[in-house]
């Protein structure tokens, strides 16, 4: 096995066409991104993987309900529509919202080398997810965040083999973190606007 991030699928080869965001590929790279909270090696953060596994799953089963109407995010969410519980729509919503709080919080990480894990997660949680969480969820998520590992810790997990071959160098590792949560910010930005544009999200 290779570092963490050559394992999974990268949101840097989810093909993207005119018709949207392809469906399947996205959901194998949300999966490995779920994955990543095992390296932050924190039980506070289980409510936030379970919350994205459970939006990943939702989308899944939409998906492999009408496969040939949900080749992108984008068709599945529009054929959606005309049904009374949009189930799918509204995982998908969630899932943009979890992933936009990771994403943007790694990115604080990585433009900030010197700022620890804690700091940077909250910062991405004030920004992100914070304004549709009730009291209950945003004290969980606060003590999350303070169970965030040391940044150094971290950084050494995801660049390191399990099966004990060499690590990434931090070059390498910072090129291909950049170029992940690159792709994945420009996904989420473009179903994001897909929604608003349609109003997709009303009522969720």
């Amino acid at each position: 096995m290779a570092p963490y991030l050559e394992t999974v699928k990268s949101f840097a080869d989810v093909p993207i066409t005119d018709a949207g965001v392809d469906t399947v590929t996205f959901l194998e790279a949300a999966d490995g991104l779920v994955g990543l909270f095992d390296l932050l090696g924190s039980t506070a953060f289980s409510v936030v993987q379970s919350d994205l596994k459970g939006n990943i799953a939702k989308v899944r089963a939409r998906y492999q309900a009408t496969p040939t109407l949900s080749g992108t995010l984008e068709s599945l969410v529009e054929n959606e529509k005309g049904e009374k519980k949009r189930t799918a729509t509204e995982g998908l919503l969630w899932l943009l919202r979890g992933l936009s709080f990771t994403c943007k919080a790694l990115q604080n990480a990585q433009s900030n080398k010197s700022e620890e894990l804690a700091a940077a997660f909250t910062k991405s949680y004030e920004n992100t997810l914070k304004k549709f969480h009730n009291f209950v969820v945003k004290g969980i998520f606060s003590v999350a965040m303070k169970a965030c590992p040391y940044r150094a810790d971290f950084y050494a997990k995801l660049a390191a083999d399990p099966d004990g071959g060499a690590p990434a160098t931090q070059e390498k590792l910072n090129e291909e973190l950049d170029k992940w949560l690159a792709a994945l910010s420009n996904i989420v930005a473009r179903v994001e606007a897909f929604y608003e544009k349609g109003n997709y999200g009303k009522g969720f």
